[in-house]
């Protein structure tokens, strides 16, 4: 009774079963994880996806699930994606700036409206998850959220693969971007659940998780004195692949 909950949104050309080993990982924790199969397609909206993690949040917090033994706390709840979802995440704790305890972007790519305007008036506590190599990925605005959205603890994974996180073969990789990654997977699980027990469960014995000064294992301290990176700096990495 009354646990956590979070609705999971996913990456570009990926649906919600792609993240079936993540959802299940989250669950294994005591934190009722949730994902909208909708805008899968090759041009989806990040707005309706984002209103859609809030519908989804209003049916894991208004029903009793499973066989009617397990219940979410409404004051326990968050919004976690990835890629593209982790920017529709962002959208969504936008638009619930009251209701949600924790909202998290993992290796978040760009979209259309940018999710760096609604991050500059977030005030609820994020994680925002980024590869070493995202600073120059064109598809990335990792570091442009995180200058954006000054409660959210950002942390590097060293050698990750922004869109290893989903499981099982995707057709993107006839593009270029990456399949699934083990390595990926395991560390950003590690990380998202003891984000989640301290913000949303309140579990202080995962408070470092949360914490922005304490560098974790499996994760690089970030650099103050490093310079921003441009769109042109982007570019020229693209050019030069």
């Amino acid at each position: 009774m009354n646990l956590p909950g979070v609705a999971f949104g996913h990456d570009w050309l990926a649906g919600a079963d792609r993240y079936h080993d993540t959802l299940e990982h989250l669950a294994s924790w005591g934190i009722v994880a949730a994902a909208p199969n909708t805008e899968t397609g090759i041009a989806p909206s990040v707005l309706n996806l984002a209103f859609d993690l809030g519908t989804t949040l209003d049916i894991v917090a208004g029903v009793r699930l499973g066989t009617g033994k397990i219940s979410v706390h409404p004051s326990k709840l968050g919004v976690v994606g990835h890629g593209f979802g982790g920017s529709a995440a962002v959208f969504a704790a936008a638009g619930m700036p009251a209701r949600l305890k924790a909202a998290v972007a993992l290796f978040p790519s760009v979209t259309h409206p940018q999710a760096e305007k609604p991050a500059a008036g977030l005030r609820v506590p994020g994680l925002i998850l980024t590869a070493d190599s995202d600073p120059t990925n064109i598809r990335s605005n990792a570091g442009e959220l995180a200058a954006a959205w000054r409660t959210a603890t950002v942390r590097t994974v060293p050698k990750a693969k922004p869109g290893g996180l989903v499981e099982g073969f995707r057709l993107t990789r006839v593009v270029g971007l990456p399949g699934a990654d083990r390595s990926t997977q395991k560390v950003t699980r590690a990380l998202l659940t003891g984000f989640l027990l301290h913000t949303l469960a309140g579990d202080r014995d995962y408070k470092e998780f949360s914490d922005p000064e304490v560098v974790l294992p499996k994760t690089a301290a970030q650099d103050p004195d490093a310079e921003p990176v441009t769109i042109e700096d982007k570019v020229v990495a693209l050019l030069k692949g």
